[in-house]
């Protein structure tokens, strides 16, 4: 089934105005989703409280507030409110183009994929192939939803893909994060560079992983349905002595997946798996 736009927008490329139409470009990957019941097993619904008199209130009695000082708020109305939102052009305005290796991924959040609209497709193709040959992307603003949003609009192929930034205010710096001591020595690198080269692949195929907890999560539902099975935690299993031996860990590791590849291929021709010999 081809996915259905959520959205419209035009990109705007100095004179240039491009038509196209947002898509989402993930499913919610969230399958299993559990309730809250009552003890006699009915809905509970959601209720707001006054945190001074305990009293329920009207969701239609609610007001919004700002704190601006410690239990402190500033109230607004909602049509103030809706004076503060930002027009929604759905216009996504290029404001300037940077070497897309240079966006670093800590800026990236949400991804949505564009198409063109009626009356677009040859300035879609003519912006998509001049970054594909540039290996530019371009910073946008897009107003939506009553707030601006910084967009990186980037091609993929023959597509365009729009990822909404997080602002520099938002993205925290790394070097407030610790990254460790000590120095790291040729022989282990070595070691490790040959780890990551024996298990490495040519490129990313994300169809070979799938979600093991949440489809063994709902088997353990279907059962539970049908018989009324109940649902057992597994067996803890024990947990190995921290390696201290930094050397002798990679050595081991690349010793086993030698190991292991080589079993595979001997299967994988019909042969018998060789065995190491031992003395009597």
């Amino acid at each position: 089934m081809s996915p259905r736009p959520i959205a419209t927008a035009t990109i705007s490329f100095g004179l240039v105005s491009i038509p196209c139409q947002l898509y989402s470009s993930a499913e919610n990957s969230q399958k299993v989703r559990f309730n809250f019941l009552s003890p006699d097993g009915a809905r509970v619904k959601q209720q707001y409280v006054d945190a001074k008199t305990g009293e329920p209130i009207p969701r239609g009695d609610l007001v919004r507030g700002y704190q601006f000082a410690k239990d402190q708020y500033v109230t607004f109305k909602p049509e103030e409110l809706k004076a503060l939102e930002t027009a929604a052009t759905r216009a996504i305005e290029i404001v300037e183009f940077v070497p897309l290796d240079q966006v670093e991924r800590a800026y990236i959040g949400k991804t949505y994929y564009l198409g063109p609209a009626r009356g677009g497709d040859k300035a879609y193709r003519l912006l998509g192939a001049a970054m594909m040959k540039t290996g530019w992307a371009a910073l946008a603003k897009y107003a939506a939803r009553g707030k601006q949003y910084l967009v990186l609009v980037r091609p993929v192929g023959d597509h365009l893909v729009l990822e909404q930034l997080h602002y520099a205010h938002e993205v925290r710096d790394i070097a407030d994060v610790p990254s460790g001591e000590g120095e790291v020595a040729d022989a282990e690198l070595g070691l490790a560079v040959q780890l990551i080269e024996q298990i490495a692949s040519e490129s990313f195929d994300p169809s070979k992983y799938e979600d093991e907890v949440g489809q063994r999560m709902l088997e353990a539902i279907e059962r539970k349905v049908a018989d009324g099975t109940e649902i057992a935690a597994p067996a803890e299993e024990e947990t190995t002595a921290q390696v201290i031996d930094l050397m002798a860990a990679l050595r081991a590791s690349v010793s086993g997946t030698e190991e292991t590849e080589a079993g595979a291929d001997d299967q994988a021709k019909g042969e018998p798996e060789k065995k190491k010999a031992t003395g009597s």
